[in-house]
């Protein structure tokens, strides 16, 4: 919304003015005569520019995180569970929120709904907030008059989604703050601690060991070039942005994450889980199955995967089974596949699809649990890098012993 300022008189004749926020001119005219105000001037107030939020906005920074999209979910379920028009909802949800690109969306859909919009349609306007399965499920809930049941559904999807996402961010947090603490160590040793000895030694012309030569050389290319370096680290990743930002890009990129040792699995069964989670809500809820397919592989957040999905919504649209295209892709074990068949047979996928979410989740439950463990080696070898570097730092001393000899003679 937009704020004006106003002067109007009232029925007595007395001059007022004011500021007030509205969608529109005609739409603060309306405000202001419904108070027995007669408009007389209606401006725009022009906002102070924010050059960081300009900027920001520019650079595609703002995000809305899980917790800020559940939350609003939640609360979103409980006010149309208790009856309250949904524009309402949206404007007392709007004050208590602080990130603009939720704001921001906010703003939007409840403009469109004042506009005769509905509710799907208005947060379709909006996908970096709003995905395809949030949208289709919403649609339902409208279709069926079941809105809140719609809300409550999203929310525990999302509350799901969410505890796994952490679960995994807390079994990597380790081993990453490990090898980020092993670089910034060998870089503070390359361009700090190196140099100074260099100096001295160049200044005794002394004999060097091999092991004192290449830590002085290595030194001395990062020191002489750290510029050339870093501007090659910062076109490196912008290439890489780029290169994943194109549709064969994200794909190999994505194809390539599953297929890390230890890690990659767990993430495979935990999108499997979220495949799974989805299909049994989508399908639970009336969606026709070919559409859910469709929906669930814009919104899975793998695209290694979401082909895979794609591939078996195009084989059932030709009349292939559910457990034959699913049979096609590899990524169900053979106990998934047994339960894809009856749940087929016996006409109850959604609550099938439900146990095979459970399972992936209680899988990947107990891997992140034992992932400290799996990734104990490869921390040992990150680890035992660094004790290399630092023997081969002890190739500095020699020299220096050998100088202190010398003295004593």
């Amino acid at each position: 919304m937009q704020t004006y300022s106003y002067k109007g008189r009232r029925d007595n004749g007395q001059l007022i003015e004011g500021e007030i926020e509205s969608s529109s001119t005609s739409a603060v005219a309306g405000q202001l005569m419904s108070k027995g105000i007669s408009p007389l001037q209606i401006t725009e107030k022009k906002q102070k520019v924010d050059v960081i939020e300009q900027i920001s906005q520019k650079l595609d920074l703002y995000k809305v995180s899980i917790e800020e999209l559940l939350m609003f979910t939640r609360q979103m379920s409980a006010l149309a569970k208790a009856g309250i028009p949904i524009t309402r909802a949206i404007s007392g949800i709007l004050e208590s929120i602080q990130n603009p690109l939720m704001i921001k969306a906010l703003r939007d859909t409840l403009e469109q709904l004042e506009s005769g919009r509905n509710l799907s349609i208005a947060l379709s306007r909006h996908p970096k907030v709003f995905s395809n399965l949030y949208i289709s499920m919403i649609q339902v809930g409208e279709n069926t008059g079941r809105l809140d049941e719609a809300f409550a559904m999203m929310a525990n999807y999302i509350d799901r989604n969410r505890k796994m996402s952490n679960n995994i961010s807390a079994a990597l947090r380790y081993p990453t703050t490990v090898i980020i603490a092993i670089m910034i160590a060998m870089g503070i040793v390359n361009l700090f601690v190196i140099p100074k000895f260099a100096s001295f030694f160049e200044s005794n012309n002394l004999d060097l060991p091999w092991q004192t030569v290449l830590l002085l050389t290595t030194s001395n290319f990062f020191v002489d070039n750290w510029h050339f370096v870093l501007i090659a680290f910062v076109l490196a990743f912008m290439l890489f942005k780029h290169y994943i930002g194109t549709i064969e890009g994200r794909y190999k990129w994505h194809r390539l994450i599953l297929r890390i040792p230890i890690i990659g699995d767990i993430l495979l069964r935990a999108y499997l889980a979220r495949f799974a989670r989805s299909f049994a809500m989508a399908y639970g809820a009336g969606v026709p199955i070919v559409q859910g397919m469709g929906v669930i592989s814009r919104s899975i957040g793998n695209d290694f995967i979401a082909r895979h999905v794609a591939d078996m919504r195009e084989g059932i649209e030709r009349g292939e089974t559910l457990t034959g295209t699913a049979y096609r892709t590899h990524m169900f074990t053979p106990v998934v596949m047994q339960m894809f068949s009856v749940g087929e047979e016996a006409g109850n996928l959604d609550e099938m699809m439900s146990y095979i979410a459970d399972f992936y989740e209680e899988e990947v439950d107990y891997d992140i649990k034992t992932l400290s463990d799996k990734l104990e080696p490869l921390i040992y070898v990150f680890v035992g890098i660094m004790v290399l570097v630092l023997v081969l730092a002890m190739g500095i001393f020699v020299p220096m012993w050998d100088i202190a000899q010398l003295a004593g003679r």
